[in-house]
């Protein structure tokens, strides 16, 4: 497999390397954290309309996060692991609705009393917000404010965030070069360009996250950014 494809990862194989690999033991939390992303992710299928969202993204994540600390030597608990686990699953709006529209508080109430607080804010801090809760006379304005705040809040993040967003944002990279002509194509090279391939250099450095990082970019910048029309 080329290093800059996603693996498919079943829940099996994700179980398995957590156990197996990282030497995790896989306790009750870490088996909430995963009942509760099957809940909300469930048949939810990425931008090519056949990919697992779960497969090719929730579980490669964390994996991808697990190694991250590894490699680093840094301690790694169960409560980084559920965060990773859980990072998406304020963005499935719809699915939380329906699935907790029957509980008389929120889904963010509902994370902080299974999960803890830290991971509700977590969850919470990176959420992307509405492009309605921004100012700007059209949508491109809006998501420049949208995107520079999320900057300010990714530039003050502490480590187990960083470590996160970089992992999700690398994988969906990688991802949507499967999809050519998709609008996100041109939105995370712009991106990258603006932000993300300098982000893993700021304190705290994580500088193999940088390499990665710019692999992905020089392989989406020469990604089709519109699909080819047949003259």
């Amino acid at each position: 497999m080329d290093e800059l494809d996603i693996p498919r990862v079943s829940k099996h194989e994700f179980l398995a390397f957590l156990q197996n690999e990282a030497k995790v033991r896989v306790d009750n939390y870490i088996e909430g954290a995963i009942e509760v992303a099957e809940e909300v992710h469930s048949d939810l299928m990425r931008e090519d309309g056949t990919s697992p969202f779960l497969e090719t993204h929730t579980w490669p994540v964390t994996m991808d996060v697990v190694r991250h600390y590894r490699s680093v030597n840094r301690n790694i608990t169960s409560v980084e692991i559920v965060a990773a686990i859980l990072h998406d699953v304020m963005e499935d709006d719809d699915r939380i609705l329906n699935l907790h529209e029957s509980k008389s508080y929120g889904f963010e109430a509902y994370l902080a009393y299974r999960f803890g607080n830290r991971i509700r804010d977590i969850a919470t801090e990176l959420k992307i917000k509405p492009l309605e809760n921004y100012p700007g006379s059209n949508d491109i304005e809006r998501q420049m404010a949208r995107f520079y705040e999320y900057c300010d809040i990714l530039r003050d993040a502490e480590y187990d965030i960083k470590a996160i967003k970089l992992a999700d944002r690398l994988n969906n990279m990688l991802f949507i070069r499967r999809v050519p002509g998709h609008d996100k194509v041109r939105r995370y090279t712009r991106e990258a360009e603006d932000f993300y391939l300098a982000y893993p250099m700021l304190p705290p450095k994580m500088p193999e996250f940088y390499k990665r990082m710019r692999e992905a970019y020089e392989a989406l910048k020469v990604a089709p950014a519109k699909k080819l029309v047949a003259a």
